[in-house]
């Protein structure tokens, strides 16, 4: 009694939804019974196969007859051959007879089957037969993969060196599931148990291939499939085959072998039987949907209605109400359906067939939409709802929609159609941010009946006022700029006339500015080829033309930097030859030989401040200077005239070294244009006497010279000195070495032995090292130019000095 109450309390769609459930369970079980009953006709037909080496479809055709003849069920037919089995077991062969009867051998004195050319299979194939039988007989009562496996495993291990067993079955979007396993462990079938559908997987290859994969070689079979087991080479050879069914294979079986080499043809021919033997034990039947009762009063043709359908533009679907006993409608299910009825899980026509309305749109039953059918299917009125609104979960996210439903009773069916709305609301939505997105927006002018139609987006490109309206075509061009006038107003003439079409670019004055816009507009014209209609968009291109205006200045000014830049080089690099003329051949002053390079840098529009000085004094002695000028350019230039003329002119006069440096670092300091920051130079200076071969120098700041005699390299030691032009407050000593015959003496710039991010040990030990190598290949008399050009992609500049004792003095 309560069970009724709250029966009759409960809301109507609760009812049908409970009702739903109910069935739905009803049809588990009944799906149940019939899994069960296919499997023991499976088993039987598995005997058959083994036992008479016949088809699948034979052995089901054996199993029927013998049925009919006795007036048995096929069930009880399948019991009784089974029963049969495990209490008399069939004996084997003998070799001297193998090509008895396969059928008379089944089922003992019953009737056999017929067996066209079943003994001519089966020569040559005797010694399979033992294996296949009890392969059979252990089938017909494995239960689930593992025992089939493990079956498979312990009838397959002598004949066939089987040690492991593996079977994948296809599982949802093409992944497979591992299902059965026989020596396998438990850790390796949880790494393997689930395959996603990847390229290179064996089992997925036999599948979709529909035939078998012989793996005979590790090493090149690892190279082409993802091998089971660590290491690879555990089973080094395997076969994949697919268990072959009325369609296409569902499943796989994969045989393991710790054997190495191929697999023998009596093998392979094995492998495949048991396979098959498979194939009932590991299929699953499918049941057909419910089909319409034939003869049934107001009955219609629902074969006709889908073609009928399959012609239709737009949804539209065919509904067959379900009833009780009690004659009321539980469920309806969809029939037919028109190729673009979509529902909001994106399923689409055909897709749609078969299924069950509260099934498959739960929240349906009890709305005003689930009343309406059955008012129509009830009164034959036309049902024509109110738009609402349908909410479905897909995947996790929930997928609403807004639709207008239409039914009209067809015999004792419905035909439904329905408009989606929220579609042309998405595409609206998706219009709008187009435009503001492209700062863009459409328009149309209908000609003959004189209106005017612009997007919201289009009052915002003009910066117009929607309450004024648009701007007629005609008086567009009274709103530009007047150079732009002439070639806009005649473009739109000419739309207006000859339907040409226009893309024109034009400028407007608004209260914020002048408005870079453009147009592009088309003509639909009459038959008489005049133009009645005008559609087309205005774009505001104010942004990019400012960044194209800004980058066209840009531009100019790099040019003209550039050029200043180049014509400063020139004029700098003319100055630098004129005033440091480089010798083409090695110099011979005061008995010595002096090699000569400088290579400016390969960067830059700039010249730098390096710089030399090679010449003979009055008394007979020699002067060696190099120098290096900070910064680039004609300033660099002419503090380095300035430096190489008032050290020349001091030393000829005979004032020593020492007292030079002084007042070349008070000149820097005196002619500095900027007091802040005036010129700096490095230099270093040399006086060589011939007479006692001594050479005195000094250093204002500059890299040592590299001494190298008898095959040793060594940097002098370095007297003090800052670099000119930094401090009044410094001095600067100097320092003496008697050269020897064969010695040679480097002056040089940094440019010779700087790189980035290198620290300045390393050039100065990568420059030593070099050296010693050219003289030990003989290439000292152009020592200095070998060095120089040894710098590729030199970033400064270069200037080396090499002074040479010739041996003969």
């Amino acid at each position: 009694m309560k069970g009724d109450a709250a029966d009759e309390g409960a809301a109507p769609q609760v009812l049908a939804l409970a009702r739903v459930v109910a069935r739905l369970r009803s049809e588990i079980v009944d799906l149940e019974g019939v899994a069960a009953t296919t499997a023991v006709v499976e088993r039987a037909k598995g005997v058959l196969m083994a036992r008479a080496g016949v088809s699948a479809d034979t052995a089901y055709e054996i199993l029927l007859g013998r049925a009919r003849e006795r007036g048995r069920t096929l069930l009880e037919e399948c019991w009784i051959l089974l029963g049969r089995m495990r209490s008399h077991p069939p004996p084997e062969r003998a070799p001297s007879d193998p090509l008895s009867a396969p059928a008379a051998a089944v089922t003992g004195n019953e009737p056999a089957a017929p067996a066209t050319g079943a003994g001519h299979r089966l020569v040559g194939g005797a010694a399979l037969r033992p294996p296949l039988a009890r392969l059979a007989e252990g089938l017909a009562t494995a239960d689930g993969g593992d025992d089939i496996a493990e079956l498979l495993r312990t009838v397959l291990g002598g004949e066939a060196g089987v040690q492991a067993v593996m079977i994948y079955s296809l599982a949802c979007a093409g992944s497979l599931e591992l299902t059965g396993r026989a020596g396998i462990d438990e850790e390796l079938a949880e790494q393997w148990r689930h395959i996603p559908p990847l390229s290179g997987v064996a089992a997925h290859e036999a599948i979709a291939g529909r035939r078998a994969l012989w793996l005979e070689d590790p090493a090149e079979d690892a190279r082409r499939y993802l091998l089971i087991a660590e290491p690879p080479d555990r089973w080094p050879s395997r076969a994949w085959l697919p268990v072959p069914g009325d369609g296409p294979p569902r499943a796989a079986i994969g045989f393991l072998r710790t054997k190495a080499g191929p697999f023998t043809v009596d093998t392979r021919a094995l492998l495949r039987r048991a396979a098959r033997l498979c194939a009932g034990p590991l299929g699953v039947a499918e049941q057909p949907r419910d089909s319409d009762a034939e003869g049934t009063p107001g009955a219609v043709d629902v074969a006709s209605v889908q073609r009928m359908l399959d012609a239709l533009n737009g949804p539209a679907v065919l509904l067959t109400p379900l009833r009780s006993e009690a004659g009321e409608v539980e469920d309806y299910r969809i029939d037919a359906a028109a190729p673009e009825s979509v529902d909001v899980a994106g399923r689409r026509g055909k897709e749609l067939v078969g299924r069950r309305i509260l099934e498959t749109y739960p929240t349906v039953a009890g709305t005003s939409l689930w009343d309406g059918y059955l008012e129509t299917l009830t009164t034959g009125t036309r049902y024509e709802g109110e738009p609402f609104t349908y909410e479905e979960v897909v995947a996790g996210v929930p997928r609403r929609s807004v639709h207008s439903v239409r039914a009209s009773r067809l015999g004792d069916r419905l035909v439904v159609s329905w408009i989606r709305h929220d579609n042309s609301e998405r595409e609206a939505r998706r219009l709008a941010d187009m435009q503001r997105l492209g700062n863009l927006g459409w328009a149309g002018w209908n000609l003959t009946t004189d209106t005017i139609t612009w997007s919201d987006q289009v009052y915002a490109v003009f910066d117009r006022d929607p309450r004024e309206g648009p701007v007629p075509l005609e008086e567009l061009p009274r709103h530009l700029l007047p150079d732009d006038v002439p070639r806009l107003g005649a473009a739109v003439e000419r739309l207006l006339s000859e339907g040409e079409a226009v893309d024109q670019p034009f400028r407007i004055a608004t209260a914020h500015g002048v408005r870079h816009l453009r147009i592009v507009a088309e003509a639909q014209t009459d038959a008489d080829g005049t133009p009645v209609e005008v559609h087309g968009f205005f774009q505001d291109l104010s942004a990019q033309r400012g960044a194209e205006l800004a980058l066209l200045e840009s531009e100019r000014a790099v040019l003209l930097q550039r050029g200043m830049l180049q014509a400063e080089r020139a004029l700098a690099a003319r100055l630098q030859e004129t005033l440091l003329p480089i010798p083409e051949q090695s110099l011979e002053l005061a008995g010595l030989c002096v090699d000569v390079a400088y290579v400016p840098a390969d960067r830059g529009v700039n010249v730098s401040g390096d710089w030399y000085s090679a010449i003979e004094l009055p008394d007979g002695s020699a002067l060696f200077v190099v120098g290096d000028v900070a910064g680039h350019g004609l300033p660099a230039v002419g503090t380095m005239a300035q430096l190489r003329f008032t050290t020349k002119g001091m030393t000829i006069t005979g004032s020593p070294l020492p007292d030079v440096l002084r007042r070349l670092n008070t000149l820097l300091l005196h002619t500095a244009s900027d007091p802040s920051g005036g010129a700096c130079a490095t230099m270093v200076m040399a006086r060589y006497q011939p007479w006692d071969r001594r050479l005195i120098w000094v250093r204002a700041g500059h890299l040592p010279p590299l001494l190298v005699r008898s095959d040793r390299a060594s940097f002098l030691e370095q007297p003090s000195g800052t670099l000119l032009g930094a401090t009044f407050d410094t001095s600067y000593g100097q320092a003496v070495i008697d050269l020897m015959p064969g010695d040679h003496l480097l002056l040089y710039t940094d440019g010779l032995v700087e790189e980035p991010g290198e620290d300045l040990d390393v050039g100065l030990d990568r420059l030593a090292a070099t050296t010693l190598r050219l003289l030990r290949e003989g290439r000292g008399g152009t020592l200095a130019r070998t060095l120089a050009a040894l710098c590729p992609g030199n970033r400064d500049d270069i200037c080396v000095l090499d002074i040479h004792v010739p041996d003969d003095q």
